[in-house]
């Protein structure tokens, strides 16, 4: 059956790209439920007021249509799990990342219940958040290694370049997470008209915004220097174009980030600004990913052992 319902590398390739433009809307539309203060639009779970069907109220509305969404994005994710054993020619890398998708799926339906029955904890909703960019890691390497077969990128020949782009990552996830944490803080608890259910963070009690601000605006200032930093040694380094854009796109998303921020604290949160902040952090999110992924792989060092000859590699 696998033969005959064999589908080629390009295909796949768009399957792939399909799920993840699928996990990265959902994540949107999850932004969007909470800054509209649907979060408890439907108070139980899996049902909405013990029902199938969710009654015609806005929050409610809001809150069931991002989990029927929730099932199609699942649908994709499924579907790039179960073809990768159908693609032809086979490969072992993109079978074991491909299910890392639904896996992930999963795990955010299971948490996304445990979020509603805890009315919103900062906790869950921040884990919430940080699961979805876990799956985008795995998305966006199955889409890069899909494109390109195995060997066809050689080992980067230059270390110091790739390593500098690695640097990236730890610094766009500490800014993302403490993103999550000013967000946990402000006025968008994600509940409309249940704000005494929903607690926020306040272990500063009512500094705490204010506080968790002040931190996420710093450790971004730096991602912005490091970015900065690392595209002007790129540029000295004279490294592969592919690089060299895809750190130029994140400095640009950067940039426009720190100006939506600004101008969304300047304005003292509205949703929309806020929606747009978030927006933006994901997209940035992803083309650190891809920018890691255009570095390459580091070359082999001296002494480690080597495939044995005639056997596949599975590294793209």
């Amino acid at each position: 059956m696998r033969q005959r319902f064999a589908i080629s590398p390009e295909t796949y390739v768009r399957v792939a790209q399909v799920a993840l433009v699928a996990l990265t809307l959902i994540v949107l539309t999850g932004a969007a439920v909470r800054l509209t203060g649907s979060g408890l639009g439907c108070p139980d779970w899996p049902k909405c007021y013990g029902k199938a069907v969710a009654p015609l109220e806005t929050h409610a509305v809001i809150e069931y249509g991002n989990r029927i969404l929730s099932g199609l994005v699942g649908v994709a994710a499924f579907a790039a799990a179960a073809l990768a054993w159908f693609r032809r020619p086979f490969r072992r890398d993109l079978a074991v990342i491909s299910a890392l998708l639904p896996f992930g799926v999963l795990c955010q339906a299971v948490l996304g219940g445990f979020t509603v029955r805890h009315h919103l904890a900062p906790g869950f909703v921040m884990s919430h958040f940080g699961l979805s960019m876990l799956i985008l890691i795995a998305a966006v390497g199955l889409v890069w290694r899909a494109r390109h077969a195995p060997g066809e990128r050689p080992p980067a020949d230059d270390p110091a370049a790739t390593w500098a782009v690695r640097t990236l990552a730890p610094l766009g996830a500490l800014t993302i997470f403490v993103g999550t944490a000013a967000t946990a803080a402000g006025p968008h608890a994600g509940g409309e008209g249940t704000g005494d259910e929903i607690r926020r963070l306040d272990f500063k009690g009512a500094d705490t915004l204010d506080w968790a601000i002040q931190q996420h605006a710093r450790i971004a200032f730096v991602m912005g220097l490091a970015t900065l930093g690392t595209w002007a040694f790129l540029r000295q380094r004279n490294a592969p174009a592919d690089v060299r854009r895809a750190v130029t796109e994140v400095l640009a998303l950067l940039v426009l980030q720190g100006a939506v921020g600004t101008l969304q604290y300047a304005l003292e949160l509205p949703a929309e600004l806020v929606w747009v902040h978030v927006t933006l952090a994901v997209l940035t999110w992803i083309s650190i990913l891809r920018a890691l992924y255009a570095a390459g792989r580091l070359p082999e060092r001296v002494g480690v052992s080597h495939p044995t000859p005639g056997r596949s590699r599975t590294a793209a």
